[in-house]
């Protein structure tokens, strides 16, 4: 099957050692997306939590190679258990980063493709410009 690829670019004026912080530190992912129950480090499990402080997101980090990629798969209950995968990639541009956001898998999902393809496109679009504000000098 061929998986639509929602990607995403933004330019942060951060070194890739600051953004890649707030990619996979507990209380740093809280500052602009949702808070995790632990650190992303590769080969572990992981959970981001809604403000009940219950489980709304979660997945297994395939690939964490500081502080250019981060690989993980990507679920929730609207996703009905099928896992997406989410990559970042960082790179030094100009003094500060470009952040390469890719996200795909939809396809597998028994649910509306497209409509999960619009929700997640809306979605990273709010938490991206958070985290280019938050992780900036």
């Amino acid at each position: 099957m061929t998986h639509t690829h929602l990607i995403k670019t933004i330019f942060i004026d951060s070194a890739p050692d600051n953004v890649w912080t707030y990619l996979t530190k507990k209380d740093k992912l809280g500052e602009w997306f949702k808070p995790a129950k632990q650190d992303l480090q590769q080969g572990s499990d992981y959970q981001l939590l809604n403000d009940a402080g219950d489980d709304m997101c979660w997945g297994r980090v395939v690939e964490a190679t500081p502080p250019s990629k981060l690989v993980y798969t990507f679920t929730h209950d609207h996703l009905a258990g099928v896992e997406t995968t989410v990559i970042w990639e960082l790179s030094e541009v100009h003094g500060g980063t470009m952040v390469k956001l890719t996200h795909y898998g939809f396809e597998d999902a028994s649910v509306d493709t497209l409509g999960m393809l619009i929700s997640h496109d809306k979605g990273w679009d709010g938490f991206l410009g958070t985290l280019r504000e938050k992780s900036a000098k």
